[in-house]
């Protein structure tokens, strides 16, 4: 039987943030917040190689985490200000993540499907007070 950790849900209350490359090479940050009543909004912006932003997808949803599962199902989004509902039928509105590091600083995750790790760190509400 394999281990696992029993992270508290309310460390992933908050707001987050992780840069990145995309698939073409060009920057991608994603800003995520996730709400105490189980929501998130993800925002996503790619930057083109003059640092101008080439895209960006607000994503809405809800979000949880049991032991170190965590879990999103996306319900909309709205891509360059155009909202459009999500297929709630479509398997790929949802993914699972195994939580492999969760403080109030970090949170890194690995999708249980494709394998990839993401890390993301909080975002300070009150930079400059300790």
């Amino acid at each position: 039987v394999e281990a696992y950790m029993n992270y508290p849900r309310e460390l992933l209350i908050g707001r987050w943030y992780r840069n990145g490359l995309d698939d073409e090479g060009w920057q991608l940050s994603e800003y995520a917040e996730m709400s105490a009543d189980g929501s998130y909004e993800f925002t996503f912006i790619t930057y083109d190689d003059n640092g101008d932003v080439a895209s960006q997808i607000i994503e809405l949803g809800d979000w949880g985490l049991v032991g170190d599962i965590h879990f999103t199902m996306a319900k909309s989004e709205f891509i360059d200000q155009e909202h459009y509902a999500a297929d709630l039928a479509d398997p790929d509105n949802y993914h699972a993540y195994r939580v492999l590091n969760l403080d109030n600083k970090n949170f890194e995750y690995q999708h249980v499907v494709t394998k990839e790790v993401f890390i993301l760190r909080r975002v300070a509400d009150k930079i400059g007070h300790c």
